[in-house]
């Protein structure tokens, strides 16, 4: 894929405010562009290598900026800590999820956000539960379903407005539905120019 100014300069942009909303102060926890950008980059960059690249800068600058806000006392969120690569090869996953995506449709844009949210979750809490990690459930099928309803408890008392979960799905349909749009728009204005009549 090579690249011009415009669009090295739009995703430095993307990185930056993906990196810097994820670490703002106030946001509803799980309300975050990562899920999205990885959707995006799989279904919409061609070259695979940067598909995968892009997301993944944006989590590791974003994890740099907590840390540093971390170690600066002005946030009890860490940036960097154990299980944390669990994360980073998740959000590969989903942009190569995102690559399945023949056609940006607002059907498949739909069913892939919401999909890649259900498999993030199960997934990620699937690695706690594996690791050992939250509560320490017994590795059997019942102590994996008490990991999960665990998960769902967690989010749920975190003491935010529809409880994790439910920011994480809104989040994801949000910033796919403006990234996907705005991409739509753009290619339908640049692909199709609006004809005058003469």
């Amino acid at each position: 894929m090579k690249f011009s100014k415009q669009t090295l300069i739009a995703f430095v942009l993307i990185l930056l405010v993906a990196s810097l909303y994820r670490v703002w102060e106030g946001r509803p926890f799980g309300f975050a562009p990562q899920m999205a950008i990885a959707l995006f980059a799989g279904a919409v960059i061609k070259d695979k290598k940067w598909a995968i690249i892009l997301p993944l800068l944006s989590m590791l600058l974003s994890d740099v900026l907590y840390q540093v806000l971390y170690i600066n006392g002005m946030t009890p969120i860490q940036g960097f800590y154990d299980g944390q690569w669990v994360n980073y090869l998740l959000i590969a996953g989903i942009t190569v999820f995102g690559m399945l995506m023949r056609r940006i449709t607002f059907l498949n844009v739909l069913g892939f956000s919401v999909s890649g949210s259900v498999i993030y979750f199960l997934l990620s809490n699937f690695a706690v539960w594996i690791g050992g990690g939250g509560l320490g459930r017994p590795k059997t099928f019942d102590g994996l379903m008490l990991c999960y309803g665990d998960a769902i408890a967690f989010y749920r008392d975190y003491g935010v407005i529809n409880g994790f979960a439910g920011n994480v799905l809104i989040g994801d349909l949000f910033f796919a539905g403006l990234l996907f749009g705005t991409y739509y728009i753009a290619t339908q204005l640049v692909v199709r120019p609006v004809v005058s009549r003469a």
